[in-house]
């Protein structure tokens, strides 16, 4: 495991915010396919 320090601060939290956006991005796609295919 490498140590928590070794990376700057603004690329974890840009991996984190990363991650956060393409989740929240895939779930509202989840979503919206749902709301589509429960109307019909």
């Amino acid at each position: 495991m490498a140590a928590p320090d070794e990376r700057p601060l603004w690329q974890r939290l840009g991996w984190m915010a990363a991650i956060w956006l393409g989740s929240v991005t895939l779930l509202g796609a989840v979503a919206f396919v749902i709301r589509t295919w429960l109307k019909v």
